[in-house]
């Protein structure tokens, strides 16, 4: 199961209580200040921000259980787009991210707010779309079915959340030539969901969606939809493991959020990601180090 415990009385706790409580801007402030000062990190429990895919696919439901039964660390996972889990490690307020956009990753570590990447998986990304495939868009060349899409106006489902999926979706429509996301067409709607709910709407309007293969797999609603596109080395998907710097937010929980990084890249760790499948079919496959 999802891990939910309560959520560690540091930084992030603290600034959600006077969220909630709306203290006024000097005073919390202040509150900020004088906290930081004096709380440490909260040993046994870690905040991971980790993008949709993880959690809509099921793998945290089957790896967390093995890493708290083997460490007795507690892991709350907060499931975000990629780009909002960067953003929420940015602000110091998750220890470690688990997320899939290579480029922004690395330039997270470049300016200081991660200690180090570790890539630790990778599956890909596949065209789903109607059966009936109105577009024409079926085949192993993702340009060619983005471009048949647009050229016969068929519904685009896109996430536009700026996750790891949304950031490789918008780098595709590139290639094609083709930019929906500024142009705005009518037959292109960006629903600024996750996975699961972007597939849920094209299988409710028979629309097109770029989706990675572990939500596909794991997905119930598959009534009418099929996948059209995969095999093209263009939609390769690898995931990376951040820990949030804690020489800049004292509250991270460095040594047990690298516990967390030291297991998923370990061989037991590996084995893990390795084991977890749905009717045979494996979602992820490991390759730390990479």
């Amino acid at each position: 199961m999802l891990f939910k415990p309560e959520p560690p009385r540091s930084y992030k706790r603290a600034l959600a209580v006077t969220r909630r409580t709306h203290v006024t801007a000097a005073v919390h402030i202040a509150f900020l200040t004088a906290f930081l000062a004096v709380a440490p990190a909260f040993a046994g429990t870690i905040i991971v921000a980790s993008t949709t895919s993880t959690q809509d696919s099921g793998l945290f439901e089957h790896i967390l259980p093995i890493f708290t039964a083997k460490t007795g660390i507690q892991v709350h996972v907060v499931a975000q787009g990629t780009g909002q889990a960067l953003e929420t490690g940015r602000r110091g307020d998750a220890d470690v991210l688990f997320v899939h956009a290579k480029e922004q990753e690395e330039k997270f570590v470049a300016e200081g707010y991660g200690i180090k990447r570790f890539g630790v998986m990778y599956n890909d990304f596949v065209l789903v779309g109607p059966k009936a495939d109105p577009a024409g868009a079926k085949g192993t060349d993702i340009v060619k079915g983005f471009q048949a899409v647009a050229e016969t106006r068929s519904l685009f489902i896109s996430r536009g959340d700026k996750s790891g999926t949304n950031i490789a979706e918008l780098a595709l429509w590139k290639q094609a030539s083709l930019d929906p996301a500024v142009t705005k067409p009518a037959w292109y709607r960006e629903v600024g969901q996750g996975m699961g709910a972007a597939l849920n709407m094209a299988s409710a309007t028979g629309a097109y969606v770029l989706s990675d293969r572990g939500t596909w797999i794991s997905f119930k609603n598959k009534d009418g939809l099929a996948i059209l596109v995969e095999g093209d080395k263009r939609l390769f998907n690898q995931y990376g493991l951040i820990l949030v710097n804690p020489a800049k937010y004292p509250s991270v929980n460095r040594a047990d959020g690298q516990a967390f990084i030291d297991w998923l890249i370990s061989k037991d760790g590996q084995a893990a990601i390795t084991s977890y499948k749905i009717e045979g079919q494996q979602l992820f496959f490991p390759d730390a180090g990479s």
